[in-house]
């Protein structure tokens, strides 16, 4: 891509199977674009925006992802919140993982009722407080949710999803899964992380977006067919809203065909992933735990050092990646956190690496410790 004029090698992008420019996507969002323009349907589902191809997609969306309805979410962040804020009432209690992404835990703020967090995956303390919400919930007459990721997309852990959906077996409880960093780049046919760990028809309540894999705009919650009924009437931010606009409706029929029918555009995205990774863990490089796409390089430095650090990557290494720093890590870490996608090449993580092998060198004998280390 080009930054302020000047071309660059950039992992910062949410394009995992490389849809954003292919051609075949490009021509049906430029056609959808004339034929429908920007504004219809006018209105929200439940007045006048909706439509057959809507209903078409929401149908497809559900034999993909194994599930027996779905409703389409004019954008991810705020659905998932208002989805939420539908499936409890204050009675009922909510168990969910510290590492849960900003719009589950803005959700989280919106219930009336108890919420219980434990570490992240970790499966022992998730039992106590699934303990603890039992006991709430046989006083209050509620019912209990779990809310985890499938992918957790800052050092791209998956959910211990297996060990989760063991302790229904124990425990009266529905899972809410949030997919948005596996739908289509988990799983056999790309269809998730339940999908890859095998516990798909386990997961009660699906969410994923359609700004990951399929580079475009707008998420689905697929459930039973009662439940996504009742979301359809009782999500605020779907029922007192504007519906996803028509281009985006076609746009992402178009890519949900091609993730289905092009097994090997998560190939070649895996391709680059396992080159990625394994020739950053053999250069030295710490990229913590990752069981997906994300990836992590983790090194040692202050805020300071960080800033210099991705300064010097962009504008001397031609190399674009986000920099994530305290309080969202512990202090003296800096995470350099790279988006392998299927539009990468071999050589593009040739010259990553290479790069990150020279900043790396230069943080550790401490050139980054001088303001004037970006032109160093």
């Amino acid at each position: 891509m080009k930054f302020r004029g000047k071309d660059v090698l950039t992992w910062s992008l949410n394009n995992y199977l490389g849809l954003a420019n292919h051609p075949d996507v490009r021509k049906i969002d430029e056609e959808a674009s004339r034929d429908w323009g920007l504004a219809y349907p006018m209105g929200a589902r439940m007045m006048s925006g909706n439509s057959n191809l809507i209903e078409e997609f929401e149908t497809k969306l559900s034999e993909f992802v194994g599930k027996e309805d779905t409703i389409i979410l004019n954008y991810g962040y705020q659905g998932i919140m208002s989805a939420i804020d539908a499936l409890v009432d204050r009675k009922d209690v909510i168990v969910y993982d510290a590492d849960c992404h900003a719009c589950i835990v803005d959700g989280l703020r919106m219930h009336l009722g108890k919420r219980f967090v434990y570490p992240h995956n970790n499966i022992e303390k998730c039992e106590d407080q699934l303990k603890r919400a039992v006991k709430v919930a046989s006083e209050t007459g509620g019912a209990i949710l779990l809310i985890t990721e499938g992918v957790f997309g800052m050092l791209g852990e998956m959910g211990k999803l297996k060990e989760i959906v063991a302790l229904k077996k124990k425990y009266p409880f529905r899972i809410l899964l949030d997919d948005a960093h596996g739908f289509g780049t988990m799983g056999k046919t790309g269809a998730g992380t339940g999908e890859e760990l095998g516990v798909q028809d386990e997961v009660d309540i699906y969410f994923s977006t359609f700004a990951k894999s399929m580079a475009s705009i707008g998420a689905f919650i697929s459930s039973k067919e009662q439940v996504v009924d009742y979301l359809r009437y009782n999500t605020r931010s779907q029922i007192f809203a504007k519906t996803l606009p028509m281009p985006f409706v076609v746009g992402n029929l178009k890519r949900l065909e091609m993730l289905r029918s092009m097994p090997e555009l998560k190939d070649k995205l895996w391709h680059i992933v396992n080159r990625l990774q394994s020739g950053l863990r053999e250069k030295g490089f710490n990229i913590g735990n990752t069981q997906s796409p994300v990836t992590p390089v983790i090194l040692s430095g202050g805020t300071n050092e960080a800033a210099n650090v991705i300064m010097d990557l962009r504008e001397n290494y031609g190399i674009f990646c986000s920099g994530v720093v305290y309080p969202v890590v512990p202090k003296d870490v800096i995470m350099l956190r790279l988006i392998p996608t299927a539009a990468h090449t071999d050589a593009d993580v040739d010259e990553t690496i290479k790069a990150f092998e020279a900043v790396a060198e230069k943080l550790r004998t401490g050139v980054y410790s001088s303001k004037e280390a970006q032109s160093a």
